[in-house]
């Protein structure tokens, strides 16, 4: 009998101690052995993937599957195979824009049963916080969810409304008794306006960058008070890294993320409503700061916030679409199209789009080409290039700001727990 059950060998595999040539063996669904690339163990199944890059499956934090409720802008069948597809092969779903939203256990059980039997990759849940909710989070997070979001400005649907300053250390004092998380869409409500006009320059003028600097320095001081653990979404501003860096120092138990979006697009290469998002893209000066912040590590980890709508969301003009890029699939080859051309290696982006992001969570299975961990794996073809079609994504909907971009790096093929995953196999993924 072969000794593994599946044995991928790399002469590029990225673990942990950097970039080296490897045979990683598999049993069971976990790493049970990592051995000379020239070495390789006998195994049911052998691939050998020369000189494409071997990754850890990537662990995006930030999806909404919206699942039930509003499943034709997006679902967990479609999103897992995007994520899938990606090289991504553990995704956290945001409490909304679901209905109902995960603001208590009742409603978890609701999302639980709705993503049964459709996942095509591992998902966790996040719960979420919301006024008049304290009761319900203890119970939420007994119940599994990873962490609780909340939003310190209208989160655009009326059933998820914003936290204020006191109902914000209202949750954070329950969630320190049990040392839960809570992840904040920081902006502050008292700086956003109206956009003046329908152009993108009327809309990015309506969420300056201070409203994110304002809203990160009321969530560290509520973090300080508190002891609570935090975790600032989707910063689009460089205004926030030197508060960020200033709390670390002081002791704030406080991470951040960045999504690929503001990596790589600037306020001059947007067209149309499809790269509306809050808070919005900025410009270039601002992007080569948050490339900065992250090389450094104020910026923790990369994610996608994967927001879609249905097409008819999307229009007529900034002011009036919904806000939200689809990227799910993407977010890999964007990230690495402008990483590389910052000098970056491939062991950087696994850092932190699947070691921080695991950590983030406390995903102590995923993250790492290590024995003992889930046999998450990617085959990432890192010189490859193609050109966006919207229409050939796995995403319910045919729209993203990437549409005719050029990116390089091409998902080869993805293993979760040693099993390929396919657009032929039945879905297999488990609910964390």
């Amino acid at each position: 009998m072969s000794a593994f059950d599946l044995v991928v060998r790399s002469r590029r595999a990225v673990t942990p101690d950097g970039e080296r040539p490897l045979a990683v063996a598999v049993q069971d669904g976990r790493i049970a052995a990592l051995a000379p690339y020239d070495e390789p163990p006998e195994a049911a199944v052998r691939t050998d993937l020369g000189d494409t890059c071997l990754l850890p499956g990537l662990v995006d934090t930030h999806v909404h599957v919206n699942e039930p409720g509003r499943t034709e802008w997006e679902g967990f069948a479609t999103a897992t195979r995007a994520a899938a597809a990606g090289g991504v092969t553990t995704i956290v779903d945001m409490p909304l824009n679901s209905l109902p939203p995960t603001v208590d256990a009742a409603a978890l059980a609701v999302k639980r049963k709705a993503a049964a039997g459709q996942c095509a990759v591992d998902v966790g849940f996040w719960g979420g916080a919301i006024p008049g909710n304290v009761p319900a989070l203890r119970p939420l997070h007994e119940a599994g969810v990873y962490g609780f979001k909340c939003f310190l400005s209208p989160s655009g649907v009326d059933e998820f409304p914003p936290l204020d300053d006191a109902g914000l250390r209202a949750a954070l004092t329950e969630i320190a008794a049990f040392d839960g998380l809570m992840v904040v869409h920081a902006e502050d409500p008292a700086l956003l306006t109206e956009p003046t006009g329908p152009g993108y320059a009327e809309f990015l003028g309506s969420r300056p960058g201070e409203s994110e600097r304002r809203a990160v320095e009321r969530v560290i001081d509520a973090a300080r008070d508190t002891g609570a653990r935090v975790h600032i979404l989707h910063v689009s501003s460089a205004s926030c890294l030197d508060p960020l860096e200033a709390a670390r120092r002081d002791g704030v138990r406080i991470t951040a993320e960045t999504c690929p979006h503001y990596l790589t697009l600037t306020a001059d290469q947007v067209r149309g409503p499809e790269f509306k998002c809050c808070p919005p893209i900025r410009d270039g000066g601002n992007r080569d700061a948050l490339w900065e912040g992250l090389d450094r590590g104020v910026l923790d980890c990369v994610v996608s916030d994967h927001s879609p709508s249905t097409p008819d969301l999307k229009v007529p003009d900034f002011a009036a679409a919904w806000g939200g890029i689809s990227s799910l699939q993407l977010g890999l080859p964007a990230v690495w199209t402008e990483a590389r051309e910052r000098g970056h290696a491939p062991a950087r982006v696994v850092e932190w789009m699947s070691a921080r992001t695991a950590a983030l969570a406390g995903l102590t299975a995923k993250g790492a080409i290590a024995t003992g961990r889930d046999a998450d794996l990617v085959a990432f073809d890192d010189t490859a290039e193609f050109t966006v079609d919207a229409a050939h994504l796995r995403h319910r909907n045919p729209i993203t700001a990437y549409h005719g971009r050029t990116l390089t790096g091409v998902v080869r093929a993805t293993w979760l727990r040693g099993r390929p995953v396919t657009d032929a196999t039945q879905p297999f993924g488990d609910l964390l």
